[in-house]
C-alpha cells in the first residue's frame, strides 16, 4: 500500500488524477487486513463518481457536491472489499461525470494524458485511467453511461470493459444511472485482471431493475478457451452524419482487422445500423440535463448554500436549467428512442458475433478543446462527434472493450472497439485476450522511463524529451 501512495504522490503533481486521499486510513486497512478474495489485499482506488464507499468522501467532480461523504458500503463497494481491494483515495472525474475529458474546477486543473500532459487523459474516468496507465495501480473503478470508461481507456492505451446491462449492480441506494445507460466497472492494464474483477463484482442484485445476464461461472478461465468456429466480424470505419475518423484511427482499425484475420476470423466492412444519430443525441442530451438537475435539486433540499449556482461549471449550469424546463413528455420520448436504439442493434448483431470501430474518431484531444464554459447542448453535441460509437452501446446495453492495440506516429494511443451481443461479457472478454497474445500490447503500455519525462514549463505542460517515434506502431 505505501509503495501505490509513493506513486500516487509523484504522479499527481504532474497528471492530477487523484482526489480526496485516505492515505493514513488505507495504510492501517492494509496492516489489519487478511488476504481475502480473488485479489487478496490490492491497493485500489474508486472514480469520484459518487458510488457510496463507507469512509470516502467525495465531490462527483464539483465544486457544489465537494465533500460529500458516504457512510455506507453501495452492493458494489461491498463486492470490491469481498475481492481483497483496499482503497486509498477517489480519482478525479469532470463535473458531473457529463464530459469525454477530465477537466474539472474543481479538480484544480485538468488531468493530463501520460503520453502527453498537453493533451486529455478522456473522461469521464480519466483519473482511473491515469491511474492504471501510470502503474500507480493495476485496476482501477471506473463507470460508463456514454464512453466514460472506454474513452478514457482509449487515451491513455488501457483496457476497459463496459459490461453488459444489469451484469454489475447499481445499488442498493439507486436502481440505475441515466434512464439506463450508466453501469459500473473496472480499467485494466490487462484482460486477465478484469475478467478476474468480473468473477467477483458481477451478478445479480436483489431489488435490481434489471435481470442481469447469466454469469459465467468464471470469466477468467474463459480467456484460455478457444471459440468454436471462426467468427465473423463486422467493421464500422464511418460514422454517422458524415462524421470523418481521423487517419490514425483507421490505421488502427486496419491493425485490429490483421490481427483478428490471423487468429482465423472474417473481418468484413459492413453498413452501419440504420438508426438516427442526431435524433439518439437530441434524447441523450434530455436526459443528461434531467438527471443533473434532479441530482442538484435532491443536494440542495439538504445542503442549499448561498450562491451556488456559481459553484457549478457554465455548461452544468445550463444543463440544470434545460433539465428543470423537459417535460415528462419529452422525456418518456427520450427513453423510448434509447430502447428502438437497442432493439435495432440486437437485430443488426444478428448476422455478426462481433462489430469492430474506432474508439474515438481523433487522437486524444488537446486540453480546453471540449470547454464546459459553453451551453450544454453545444458541448454535447460537439462531444458526440468525437465520442460517436460509443453512447449507442449504453442505450442498447451491450458490452463493449477498448483494445490498446496502436500508437501513432506520435506515440499516442489509439483504441479500437470490441462490441459483443448484449450478454456476451465472457466472450467480449476472451476475444479481447486473445487479440491480446496475439498482438502483444503489452509492449506498447506506458512504462516508468516515460514518467521521468515529465515536466511543466512556462504553466504548461511539456516533455524534456520524447521518443524519437517517426511511423505508427501497433502491437501486431
Amino acid at each position: 500500500m505505501g509503495h501505490a501512495i509513493e506513486a500516487a504522490e509523484a504522479v499527481n503533481p504532474i497528471l492530477n488524477a487523484f482526489c480526496f486521499p485516505r492515505h493514513e486510513a488505507a495504510l492501517q486497512d492494509a496492516r489489519t487486513a487478511r488476504l481475502q478474495g480473488t485479489f487478496g489485499a490490492l491497493p485500489f482506488v474508486y472514480k469520484d463518481s459518487g458510488l457510496a464507499v463507507s469512509g470516502h468522501v467525495g465531490s462527483i467532480g464539483s465544486q457544489l457536491f465537494a465533500g460529500t461523504a458516504s457512510t455506507t458500503d453501495s452492493t458494489l463497494a461491498t463486492r470490491f472489499r469481498k475481492d481483497g481491494f483496499i482503497s486509498f483515495g477517489r480519482t478525479t472525474v469532470p463535473e458531473m461525470c457529463m464530459a469525454p475529458t477530465t477537466e474539472a474546477v474543481q479538480n484544480g486543473g485538468p488531468t493530463r494524458n501520460p503520453w502527453d500532459p498537453s493533451r486529455s487523459a478522456g473522461g469521464s474516468s480519466g483519473g482511473a485511467a491515469v491511474a492504471v496507465a501510470t502503474g500507480v495501480v493495476p485496476i482501477a473503478h471506473g463507470s460508463d453511461g456514454g464512453g466514460s470508461i472506454r474513452i478514457p481507456a482509449a487515451c491513455c492505451g488501457v483496457y476497459g470493459l463496459k459490461t453488459s446491462r444489469g451484469l454489475v449492480p447499481h445499488g442498493p441506494l439507486k436502481g440505475e444511472g441515466w434512464g439506463g445507460l450508466a453501469v459500473h466497472g473496472v480499467l485494466s492494464r490487462t484482460v486477465r485482471d478484469s475478467a478476474a474483477a468480473l468473477d467477483g463484482i458481477a451478478g445479480m442484485e436483489a431489488g435490481a431493475p434489471y435481470a442481469a445476464p447469466v454469469k459465467a461461472d468464471s470469466y477468467l478461465r474463459q480467456l484460455e478457451m478457444p471459440f468454436d468456429r471462426p467468427l465473423r466480424i463486422a467493421k464500422w470505419s464511418n460514422g454517422w452524419d458524415d462524421v470523418s475518423i481521423a487517419p490514425d484511427c483507421l490505421l488502427a482499425m486496419k491493425s485490429a482487422e490483421r490481427s483478428l484475420t490471423a487468429l482465423g476470423h472474417e473481418v468484413v466492412q459492413a453498413p452501419l445500423p440504420p438508426l438516427d444519430y442526431s435524433e439518439f443525441i437530441e434524447a441523450l442530451i434530455d436526459v443528461l440535463a434531467v438527471n443533473a438537475a434532479v441530482s442538484v435539486r435532491d443536494y440542495l433540499a439538504v445542503n442549499l448554500k448561498a450562491g451556488w449556482h456559481d459553484l457549478l461549471e457554465p455548461a452544468i449550469r445550463d444543463a440544470f436549467a434545460i433539465g428543470n424546463e423537459v417535460s415528462a413528455t419529452r422525456y418518456v420520448a427520450a427513453l423510448n428512442t434509447f430502447h428502438r436504439i437497442g432493439r435495432t442493434l440486437d437485430t443488426y448483431m444478428t448476422s455478426y458475433d462481433f462489430v469492430i470501430s474506432p474508439t474515438l474518431t481523433s487522437p486524444p484531444l488537446p486540453l480546453g478543446e471540449l470547454s464546459m464554459d459553453s451551453d450544454f447542448r453545444s458541448f454535447r453535441r460537439k462531444a458526440a462527434r468525437y465520442t460517436m460509437f460509443l453512447a449507442l452501446l449504453n442505450a442498447s446495453g451491450q458490452p463493449a472493450a477498448n483494445l490498446p492495440l496502436f500508437r501513432n506516429k506520435n506515440g499516442l494511443p489509439i483504441g479500437v472497439q470490441l462490441i459483443g451481443r448484449f450478454g456476451s461479457d465472457a466472450a467480449v472478454l476472451k476475444l479481447s485476450a486473445h487479440l491480446e497474445r496475439e498482438t502483444a500490447w503489452a509492449s506498447l503500455q506506458f512504462t516508468p522511463e516515460e514518467r521521468a519525462r515529465w515536466t511543466i514549463r512556462d504553466g504548461g505542460p511539456d516533455r524534456q524529451a520524447k521518443r524519437d517515434v517517426t511511423e505508427g506502431h501497433s502491437a501486431a
